[in-house]
């Protein structure tokens, strides 16, 4: 596997996104979350303080977001989706028959599709996305599920992603 597949991609709207989804975890969501914290601590006993457990939970949550986005803002390759040349790429809607059922999905970050899309997203790093990565329209493969079958894969279409 080649490293540019380890690269995730991301087009300028859902970079432009994710910095301001960071930029509001980071200032304010922060503040609204120690807030909450400290609210709850002034409750008395934190033992039996479901408020402060439930809010430092949350902050736990929050800053595995904020870690999470900072890395892939700082590795992820920013640019428009490929242009479909029948060559299953990071940022393509590939249509196929896995298993003989035909799925339509996008390859990459689940963080490229656009909010409210129902189309389902696959990583590149996935045994799926890894077995079909550089595969041309009509050609198959078969790629290892985690429970130890084989599954087979064909390439029926290939789209540029529009977002």
């Amino acid at each position: 596997m080649s490293t540019d597949a380890q690269v995730p991609f991301l087009t300028q709207e859902a970079y432009d996104r994710l910095v301001a989804e960071l930029e509001t975890l980071s200032t304010t969501g922060r503040d609204e979350i120690a807030k909450r914290i400290e609210a709850a601590r002034e409750e008395g006993d934190l033992k039996e303080n479901g408020g402060y457990h439930a809010a430092k939970d949350e902050q736990g949550k929050q800053e595995a977001r904020i870690r999470t986005l900072e890395q892939l803002l700082k590795t992820a390759k920013v640019g428009e989706a490929p242009a479909s040349r029948g060559i299953v790429e990071p940022g393509t809607v590939v249509t196929a028959l896995v298993a003989g059922g035909e799925e339509v999905f996008l390859l990459g970050s689940r963080e490229i599709a656009a909010s409210g899309s129902d189309l389902d997203v696959y990583s590149e790093a996935s045994p799926l996305g890894q077995a079909i990565l550089g595969l041309k329209v009509g050609e198959k493969t078969s790629y290892e599920a985690p429970n130890g079958k084989s599954i087979s894969v064909e390439v029926t279409n290939v789209e540029t992603y529009a977002g």
